[in-house]
């Protein structure tokens, strides 16, 4: 006689499903409301092969009601291309996760948060200027903007965006625009017209969290000469940097210190606007310049860009492995030199946080 149980067949073609989900799923994890600490129900989450040849994507899918995805694609991380990278969309705005090779596909939070059309507890901590005079008669002008977002929801606002500008008129209005969100990547960002001679907005979420708009823009000049600029963002800290060679002076800018292995000068400035008197040329560049003149192509020896996305990896070396971001790394390093002499600014305290 056969005492063994019989199973209804519906519940085993359940089962089967259930067990063949779970043993061939790929990628999957929950999408995290970080605003509410709760799963997010309904968010779509798309799933993408980083390639030489840019992001190929895999699918997307929607969270179900306790905030779960499932990929069941056969990919991993490092085969067939770089990193996997995960992007959840809520609330009008994306939420990137990357994976790189070696690290855990199963059980992988996303983290999204409410948006907010005002600022919220996000605010414009540090903006700097990094110019190049050259003998040439033209300046070179990468200027960066650090936001810190303390708060649990993300700044979102494409009316006005997130963050306003204006150049100077020589500049023509040619202005490279490029963002960098919390733990993500550089991306070029087209800016868009404000409405006045150029005056500009960026429409970016700025996200809880620290993240970086750089601008990248260049216009005549001779030695020496007047460098000024109307601000429209305000910021906590406001600086200046300028390359050996080259000297600012005003009664609204006063000498912090010298970077010591490029020799930069770094300038406080009072603000709100910024005007100074320019003397003298100079370059950080002039090494890559050399190499570039010899034929020498200095994206050739970068390393590749998934080769870069692992927990060693430094903040410079994977900016610096995106080729077009090349114009906006001495930003990076500018933002560098005034962290170390932020403390002995004399004029901190007497500049009006925006």
């Amino acid at each position: 006689m056969n005492l063994q149980p019989r199973i209804h067949p519906k519940l085993l073609f359940v089962l089967a499903l259930a067990l063949s989900t779970s043993a061939h799923a790929a990628v999957d994890g929950f999408v995290i409301n970080g605003t509410t600490q709760k799963p997010q129900a309904g968010s779509t989450v798309t799933l993408f092969q980083t390639t030489q040849q840019g992001p190929q994507n895999l699918g997307s899918v929607k969270t179900d009601a306790s905030g779960k995805f499932v990929f069941t694609q056969d990919v991993k991380a490092g085969e067939g291309g770089g990193p996997l990278l995960l992007q959840a969309v809520f609330d009008g705005v994306q939420y990137n996760k990357t994976l790189p090779p070696g690290f855990p596909t199963l059980g992988v939070n996303i983290p999204v948060f409410q948006s907010l059309k005002t600022p919220g507890e996000a605010k414009i901590e540090q903006h700097f200027f990094v110019l190049e005079p050259a003998p040439d008669g033209t300046m070179t002008v990468n200027e960066g903007f650090v936001y810190k977002n303390d708060g649990k929801t993300t700044w979102n606002n494409p009316d006005t965006g997130t963050l306003q500008f204006e150049i100077p008129a020589a500049a023509n209005g040619k202005v490279e625009v490029n963002v960098l969100a919390p733990g993500g990547l550089p991306i070029r960002r087209a800016p868009d017209p404000l409405g006045k001679p150029n005056q500009f907005k960026v429409d970016f979420p700025i996200k809880p969290g620290e993240s970086r708009v750089d601008l990248s823009w260049s216009m005549p000049f001779k030695s020496p000469g007047v460098f000024s600029d109307h601000i429209l963002s305000k910021a906590g800290v406001l600086r200046v940097v300028a390359p050996l060679g080259v000297e600012f002076k005003s009664d609204d800018v006063s000498a912090l210190g010298q970077e010591p292995t490029s020799k930069a000068t770094i300038y406080a400035v009072k603000g709100p606007d910024v005007r100074f008197q320019v003397t003298g040329t100079g370059l950080f560049s002039q090494e890559e310049q050399s190499s570039s003149n010899n034929g020498q192509s200095l994206s050739e020896n970068l390393p590749k860009l998934y080769g870069l996305l692992t927990a060693n990896s430094s903040f410079l070396q994977s900016v610096s492995a995106v080729k077009w971001i090349l114009a906006t790394v001495l930003g990076m390093l500018a933002l560098g030199f005034t962290l170390l002499y932020r403390k002995g600014d004399p004029n901190n305290n007497e500049r009006g946080r925006g």
